[in-house]
């Protein structure tokens, strides 16, 4: 079983844009605003039309707000393991009037074992941002569980910045890359293919990479049945 790492406290390109600024909960993630459009974009492409949805480390709830407006057939669950967030996705859904349509946000860690027949079944997972701030075993685990967690027939999207082989995209990834690495020597970019062979190794079936903005990926993954 692959071992739980411990909390971390990364200093990202984010960082600053997380403090609070309004009277309520609400944080800020600037990236949110820059990358909203075409990851909504892509999400509404993969996306049944009813269903359970559930977004793994939903952050500060801007990318939920967002989702929930463009989908509002599916029933979603926005999730995260820090308290801050939540609280923070509980006031953007307030703000935004939809508190009654979007279920509260769960204490969630998505690289710890066993989480996943307890939240299934889903018809999409989302994972923003995130694969690159946790360790390879933690990815393995994060992966399997959410797997486990799709019903037949379910995706699960993967985005964020990714290597392709052993080549950064940019000069601007590979200096965030040794960034994330002189914090944590565990964690950092994933190569496309290594997250496709976790896919598989999970039982899932890899789509086609969706190219995006920023040298993203979205990297699908569809469950059998």
């Amino acid at each position: 079983m692959p071992r739980l790492m411990p909390p971390r406290r990364l200093t990202l390109p984010d960082s600053a844009g997380l403090a609070r600024r309004r009277a309520d909960a609400r944080r800020s993630a600037p990236s949110a605003a820059r990358n909203r459009a075409p990851i909504l974009d892509a999400v509404a492409r993969f996306a049944p039309a009813r269903g359970r949805a559930l977004e793994l480390a939903s952050g500060t709830g801007e990318h939920m707000v967002a989702l929930a407006r463009r989908l509002p057939g599916l029933e979603w669950q926005p999730s995260d393991v820090d308290p801050e967030q939540r609280a923070s996705i509980r006031a953007w859904l307030a703000h935004a009037g939809l508190s009654d349509s979007v279920n509260p946000p769960i204490h969630l860690d998505a690289t710890a074992p066993g989480w996943g027949a307890r939240l299934a079944p889903r018809a999409l997972i989302l994972l923003i941002n995130l694969l690159h701030l946790i360790s390879a075993p933690e990815a393995e685990t994060l992966i399997a569980e959410a797997a486990r967690a799709l019903a037949p027939g379910g995706v699960f999207l993967i985005y964020g910045p990714f290597l392709r082989g052993t080549e950064f995209a940019s000069e601007g990834d590979r200096r965030f890359h040794e960034s994330l690495r002189a914090q944590d020597p565990e964690i950092g970019y994933k190569p496309v293919e290594w997250v496709r062979d976790a896919q598989c190794a999970a039982g899932l079936h890899p789509l086609p990479p969706v190219d995006m903005p920023a040298n993203n990926l979205i990297l699908p993954a569809r469950k059998p049945g």
